[in-house]
């Protein structure tokens, strides 16, 4: 960590960890801006892994409120050991008052972020975006580097995060998982709701499309405990593949991404993980836009029907008949995986 004498910036990260790994951008432009200004992040203690695998971070500082309380007590206590960290500015990403107050009340003379709920004064560099046609999430972040009265430029550094070879080595050890065999890294959770959720049984068709192709794939599905239900249905209709949804740390979770040959995801926090890390994604989407937050990979495809009813951003259908995931089958995914699978296991 770097000594506190310096002037430091304080981020306030996003609550989601896809969200989390969007903002990177923003870091990398602020480090540009200031080289010798370390960046502290301030997050919930589930965003914090993929915060340590970013370059830019310097400390990473855990957010000790709960969920969706105010809580004013405790912050201004956080807030006065704040103050004793020097910073000369700070971002605030969330939209609520109760972060804002945070930076305001550690007296921070320059606290930047969007008007969110009515911030006025908690917030003194006030960016606004357009409601009628928002900006992408990258592009949304990486405009508070800049005076709200700047155009981001189209050309943005993609969101970008590092795992130490070591680190991915142990993992697969402890997990006893075989290097020199391909690794493929399903996602068929999703935080938001059943309606982002591609079916159990198209997952586990292409499960047994992929080891009817690569016998000696490894195929594991990646989640958090309330993801594991939805993984076990998986596994019933597909035996071959390993359950390990709730069953690893969010660290480990990001290094067997990092080695994995190929991710298949719903949109979801370990879609953007997978970006970040630049592997082959394939990224299927629903009830949600696949122009507002899609993968930056090298090799990546964004896969949605675009119905006339989608996105309609709904957590359920609200026509009960989800045909935006249920004809989206296998069949069109594995077209697009194997020439992935094909280059990265040659």
């Amino acid at each position: 960590m770097t000594g506190l004498s310096t002037p430091r910036t304080l981020v306030i990260a996003p609550n989601w960890i896809g969200d989390a790994v969007m903002a990177q951008p923003l870091l990398r432009l602020l480090k540009q801006q200031h080289p010798e200004r370390p960046i502290d992040v301030l997050a919930p203690a589930w965003v914090a892994p993929v915060l340590r695998v970013m370059q830019e971070v310097d400390t990473v500082l855990s957010t000790p409120f709960k969920h969706g309380a105010l809580q004013l007590r405790e912050r201004w206590r956080f807030a006065r050991e704040l103050k004793k960290r020097g910073y000369a500015d700070a971002y605030v990403l969330p939209n609520t008052l109760k972060f804002a107050l945070i930076p305001w009340l550690a007296g921070i003379s320059k606290r930047v972020g969007y008007k969110g709920e009515s911030r006025y004064g908690l917030i003194n560099v006030m960016h606004h975006d357009d409601p009628v046609h928002p900006r992408a999430m990258v592009p949304f972040y990486a405009a508070l580097a800049r005076d709200p009265s700047t155009v981001t430029p189209g050309q943005l550094p993609r969101p970008t995060l590092a795992v130490a070879t070591e680190q991915i080595t142990g993992v697969l050890d402890k997990l006893g998982l075989q290097q020199d065999r391909p690794l493929l890294a399903f996602a068929p959770g999703a935080e938001f709701g059943n309606a982002k959720r591609w079916p159990t049984s198209h997952f586990a068709a292409l499960a047994k499309t992929v080891l009817a192709d690569k016998p000696m794939a490894q195929i594991v599905l990646l989640g958090s405990g309330k993801d594991q239900a939805v993984c076990e249905e998986i596994v019933t209709l597909c035996p071959a593949v390993r359950n390990l949804a709730g069953k690893t740390s969010l660290d480990e979770a990001v290094a067997l991404i990092a080695r994995a040959d190929a991710m298949v995801s719903n949109d979801s926090g370990l879609l953007h993980i997978a970006s970040a890390l630049n592997r082959p994604v394939i990224a299927i989407y629903g009830p949600t836009d696949p122009d507002h937050a899609p993968p930056f990979s090298d090799i990546a495809r964004s896969l949605s029907l675009r119905l006339a009813c989608a996105p309609c951003k709904q957590r359920e259908c609200p026509l009960g008949h989800h045909d935006c995931m249920q004809k989206l089958d296998s069949v069109v995914v594995w077209k697009e995986l194997q020439p992935m699978l094909d280059v990265s296991t040659a």
